[in-house]
């Protein structure tokens, strides 16, 4: 009567960026006598282990420490260069492309109401195809707007002064 002997072997190794990688190995094999299944079976072992170390050295694609993170500058979604004016980077507002009002507002308004950054994100993403970080001035006032409707009492297309996300009631400045 012919015994099976199934092994496996199996490794993972941690990456950067909270990703890994894995290779297992898989053999069956008969043994005619039952004398020595426990040498056969560490035989096995060895050789599957020296084979799945081998083969692991190559991790193949390692994402960068930002990969996938939303608040990534480069984080659009589609893995494009952020936007260039006359074919030279834009200037830096702390990775921003709108300006350094528009990205106060925005992030106040996040903090004051206790919002889900990705949830902003990915309204972002949805509305105009990139991230925050990503808008220009005209669609992060879009954003802004959709914000202040939604959390901040100002109906869309309401007037601001300055960029200010206050309201005039006659005369008077009202936090919206």
């Amino acid at each position: 009567m012919a015994i099976k002997l199934n092994a496996t072997y199996c490794k993972r190794l941690g990456l950067p960026g909270f990703s890994s990688h894995q290779f297992s190995v898989s053999i069956e094999t008969e043994l005619v006598a039952t004398g020595d299944i426990a040498g056969e079976a560490e035989r096995l072992y060895h050789l599957l282990q020296s084979n799945v170390d081998e083969q692991i050295q190559t991790t193949g694609f390692v994402p960068s420490a930002d990969y996938g993170m939303l608040d990534a500058p480069n984080a659009n979604g589609n893995g494009s260069k952020p936007p260039s004016v006359n074919g030279k980077p834009r200037p830096s507002n702390q990775g921003w492309n709108c300006t350094d009002k528009q990205r106060q507002l925005i992030t106040s308004i996040v903090d004051e109401h206790q919002l889900d950054r990705n949830d902003i994100e990915a309204l972002a993403v949805e509305r105009f195809g990139k991230g925050v970080k990503l808008l220009n001035k005209v669609e992060a006032s879009g954003l802004i707007n959709e914000l202040l409707a939604a959390h901040g009492g100002i109906v869309q297309n309401a007037s601001r002064t300055n960029g200010s996300a206050y309201q005039r009631d006659n005369g008077r400045r009202m936090r919206s």
